[in-house]
């Protein structure tokens, strides 16, 4: 079956493995990884100025405009409040490339091409505003996507922004070499490329739940289980000997019903017939005796999963106690006096 990536689609989920707001959060790192070519103007402004003969008030003049193209993001955040992401990233891409590939063939010499100053300032503005188009499109959507951790989320891709320049000048060295001029052929064709390429995955997900991943936290905290049971039981039976062996070892198997009990019963069971209690009450309904309680939603186990959560880490450090207390025993021969015995 072949995939459909026409623009009708562009707003729908993709496949289950992209679909998720971290892989959006991937996509838009890449997006601002290349976005800063307005950081690069002092790289090529001296190509600009000796191929289109310019002095050096023509050239601040280019670049106040590029200046101004790279912080007024008022139409891409009007636009970002009506339309999709993916309108926002189209438009900054079609931007990006229509100004920047203006200014390449200018700089080359193009006879196709004879700009005007004021020309040259307005495919400037327009080249760096895409800039503002794509911030709007990425950040806004992971802001959004992870709500309370936004401060976290601003700063690295802010992070990434102030990057693009460097990671683009490596680029550029890796793919031309040392030709200034075609470092504004690279700002041109790069961001569009990999903004067109991340296009469709870059959303806001009103639901944060990915198929099948509740499988794969069972599957793991089945391998987790599966390994600690057999260590802990061979532990017991290293340390303290086989002589009461038989005693210690129920006493191990003990601990999984105990605990069992206290987190499942009393903590899982208590805190999904709070809330369902509550859910019931919010919709005016009582408890009927006899009728089940039944809750919807990720509250009826958010605040059980993080007490459990909590205590697997506290018994974490305690596992790290253990293996500094016995490094120096497992350093020895722990099977020595058994053979002695034999």
């Amino acid at each position: 079956m072949k995939a459909d990536f026409s623009l009708k689609n562009l707003g729908k989920t993709p496949t289950p493995f992209f679909n998720g707001r971290w892989f959006t959060a991937f996509a838009s790192i890449l997006i601002l990884s290349v976005s800063g070519g307005t950081y690069l103007f002092g790289l090529y402004s001296q190509h600009v100025k000796s191929s289109l003969g310019y002095d050096q008030t023509t050239l601040n003049l280019l670049s106040f405009f590029k200046d101004v193209g790279a912080n007024v993001g008022i139409i891409a955040g009007l636009i970002n409040e009506v339309c999709p992401p993916w309108v926002v990233l189209l438009i900054g891409s079609l931007m990006n490339f229509s100004g920047y590939i203006y200014l390449w063939l200018a700089v080359n010499g193009d006879e196709l091409v004879k700009p005007q100053v004021w020309q040259m300032c307005l495919c400037l503005m327009i080249g760096a505003n895409s800039q503002t188009f794509t911030n709007t499109g990425a950040l806004v959507t992971c802001v959004k996507n992870f709500p309370e951790s936004r401060g976290i989320v601003i700063g690295l891709l802010k992070g990434f922004v102030g990057l693009s320049g460097a990671i683009i000048t490596q680029l550029f060295h890796a793919i031309y070499g040392n030709n200034g001029k075609s470092l504004v052929l690279l700002i041109a064709w790069l961001p569009p490329f990999v903004c067109c390429a991340l296009l469709r995955y870059v959303r806001v997900l009103k639901a944060m739940g990915v198929p099948s991943v509740l499988d794969v936290a069972l599957a793991i905290l089945g391998f987790c289980f599966g390994a600690m049971a057999p260590l802990i039981f061979s532990i017991i039976s290293e340390l303290f000997g086989l002589k009461h062996y038989a005693t210690l070892l129920n006493f191990g198997g003990a601990a999984s019903p105990i605990g069992a009990y206290v987190f499942n019963v009393r903590l899982v069971g208590h805190f999904y017939d709070k809330e369902a209690l509550r859910q019931m009450a919010a919709l005016g309904l009582f408890r009927k005796p006899g009728d089940h309680l039944t809750c919807i939603g990720i509250e009826c186990y958010r605040s059980s999963f993080l007490i459990i959560a909590a205590a697997s880490f506290v018994g974490c450090i305690i596992s790290y106690i253990l293996v500094l207390r016995t490094r120096k025993f497992y350093k020895g021969d722990i099977y020595k006096k058994f053979r002695e015995q034999e």
